[in-house]
């Protein structure tokens, strides 16, 4: 067991899942000799040489098309985007044929294909390199879609998206690539793709979140206990499909939910949890939900992106007006 950054996770797990089956292959721009844009792939070329880690050309179309003709005969390709806001030109590909090659086939044919993108703001960087649409592919039927927040997590996760038999989207929070560490073990245990993680036991709110905003969440949960609120912290991590029992087990404990995505407010996975709960889970709450967001807008430039990143007194105010003016 070794402290690693979340980034050295995603890379330990790529190693031991290549080492394990030769049939995970990794493609992308730059993933062999550079490592990557932020290195995730780094060794990888190596050890493995040049017939398992594809240079692709500067096309994420490409890369979209072809990992999905690899993953129908028989391989188990892992495709990085250098950012999500890239995975725009490869839709077509994603969406209309990797989603449903299942269903299309009548399960003769699968897509056991993993499409890696580094997420979401606080980089200092342009907006496509910034953008947080994980709910675009939340709606789109045959994708898991996975986020993990912290190394331990992100080892876990990315095992059990190489070895699912169906497409999973896996967007890393590049934020803390680097700034959060904690010991992981190359054991090859798999976390599930369907569960929700309860970071921190509370009694009076349950704080639902993922990726990079767990860190602000986790910081504002201590300050709260502070003030005499306790708050059950829960990282979703699996956006899709999504596990509502532990949510609503948390709820019969706090009867109040607050969300907290990055991602806009509109259209966000945050208004779907809500949804739910409304429809199975009213009577557990004692007040109406909450969110913390991002704003409906693009992403800034760097100078104004503090105004768009949610801030650790933005979720404990948001908190405070839940417990305190629903007593």
């Amino acid at each position: 067991m070794a402290e690693m950054t979340l980034l050295e996770a995603v890379n330990l797990a790529l190693h031991h899942e290549m080492a394990s089956d030769p049939k995970v292959i990794v493609l992308g721009e730059d993933v062999g000799d550079n490592g990557g844009v932020f290195r995730a792939t780094v060794g990888l070329k190596d050890k493995f040489g040049c017939k398992r880690v594809i240079d692709s050309p500067l096309a994420e179309a490409l890369i979209g098309g072809v990992t999905v003709g690899m993953a129908s005969q028989g391989l188990r390709p892992v495709a990085e985007f250098q950012f999500q806001g890239f995975v725009f030109p490869a839709l077509e590909h994603l969406m209309c044929h990797a989603a449903r090659l299942r269903n299309r086939t009548r399960g003769r044919l699968t897509c056991p294909a993993v499409f890696r993108a580094p997420f979401g703001g606080g980089i200092h960087a342009p907006e496509h390199h910034s953008e947080s649409v994980e709910a675009l592919f939340a709606h789109t039927p045959g994708f898991k879609v996975v986020i993990p927040s912290s190394p331990q997590r992100a080892y876990g996760l990315l095992l059990a998206a190489i070895r699912s038999n169906d497409p999973v989207m896996f967007f890393e929070p590049k934020r803390i690539y680097r700034t959060v560490k904690s010991n992981v073990e190359d054991n090859g245990r798999a976390l599930p793709l369907d569960t929700c993680f309860t970071l921190r036991k509370g009694r009076d709110i349950t704080l639902v979140t993922w990726g990079a905003c767990v860190v602000e969440s986790l910081q504002a949960a201590d300050q709260l206990s502070k003030q005499g609120i306790e708050a059950e912290v829960i990282d979703l991590a699996s956006i899709q499909p999504l596990d509502m029992r532990t949510i609503f087990a948390s709820l019969e404990k706090t009867g109040r939910l607050l969300i907290v995505h990055e991602a806009c407010k509109t259209g966000g996975v945050g208004g779907e949890i809500i949804a739910r709960t409304a429809e199975h889970a009213m009577c557990l709450l004692k007040a109406p939900p909450k969110r913390v967001t991002g704003m409906d807008t693009v992403m800034p430039y760097y100078r104004n992106e503090d105004y768009f990143m949610i801030q650790e007194a933005d979720i404990i105010t948001a908190a405070r007006e839940l417990v305190e003016g629903w007593k």
